[in-house]
């Protein structure tokens, strides 16, 4: 079983910069969503992303706040409340150092809070603990079948 990860974020310098870091870190090319609307698509499996094989469903989320569409906030809140999706870990990945944010993020169910780093090295060693962590020690929860993803 693959370990798919849903990267959601918006700024083409942080996708070209962090995707970098991402190999780097050893972990498979994340699935891209660029704003909330695109994730929540993408975990719907509604237009473009219906097929499931093509589009699984992820062991990760790595969520940016700051989203156009539909903030990091409404699509963690909107996860939450799906039987079928609220067990998917989320780790939020983003810039603000909010402590607001921090906290509201937990309240709606975050897993963790991860800054992204400017240091390139930094920032590979973060992801790589988060590959470490998550994808290879963490034991995941049952993925939704074929049935239960159509109903979400």
């Amino acid at each position: 079983m693959s370990n798919t990860v849903l990267w959601v974020e918006d700024d083409a310098d942080d996708v070209l910069l962090i995707g970098r870091a991402i190999r780097k870190a050893g972990l498979d090319q994340p699935a891209l969503a660029r704003d909330g609307r695109e994730a929540v698509a993408y975990l719907s499996g509604s237009g473009e992303f219906a097929d499931r094989e093509a589009h699984p469903f992820p062991s990760l989320i790595l969520l940016d706040l700051k989203l156009p569409k539909m903030s990091g906030f409404e699509v963690l809140q909107w996860i939450r409340e799906r039987p079928e999706l609220r067990r998917i870990p989320v780790v939020m990945f983003t810039s603000s150092k909010e402590k607001a944010d921090v906290d509201r993020a937990y309240d709606l169910g975050a897993n963790a809070y991860l800054l992204k780093s400017v240091d390139h090295e930094d920032l590979v060693q973060a992801l790589t603990r988060v590959r470490e962590f998550w994808l290879d020690l963490n034991v995941n929860p049952t993925r939704p079948t074929p049935e239960i993803a159509a109903r979400v």
